[in-house]
């Protein structure tokens, strides 16, 4: 099975979910906003992919963080942060039985997906 989190309203996870659905790729959706963010999953994409690709430094949440915050940043302070604010966590993350993936790039996910 695989699960999309995200956020319904992001560009990136509506891209995602159209992509899917085109591939005849069944999927349940997590939503952050109703759903929150879950821990352990959380914990596991920071370890596998560390916190400088799980967290979207490219996004208005990112820059809406305090300069100091921004440049303090480590793992335990990027949990802390994406739990509060789930908007900084890139999107979509994408699991399914054999594969994570962050971000969504159609040639990658037909690669480890389809």
């Amino acid at each position: 099975m695989i699960i999309v989190y995200g956020i319904p309203n992001c560009d990136s996870v509506r891209k995602a979910r159209a992509w899917l659905a085109e591939q005849g790729l069944a999927y349940r959706f997590h939503d952050f906003k109703k759903a929150g963010v879950p821990e352990a999953q959380l914990d596991d994409w920071l370890e596998r992919f560390g916190w400088e690709r799980v967290i979207n430094r490219r996004g208005t949440s990112w820059h809406r963080l305090p300069a100091e915050e921004r440049e303090a940043m480590d793992a335990v302070r990027a949990r802390a942060a994406a739990l509060a604010n789930p908007s900084l966590i890139k999107r979509p993350v994408v699991e399914s039985d054999s594969n994570s993936l962050i971000g969504f790039d159609a040639d990658d996910w037909q690669e480890s997906l389809a």
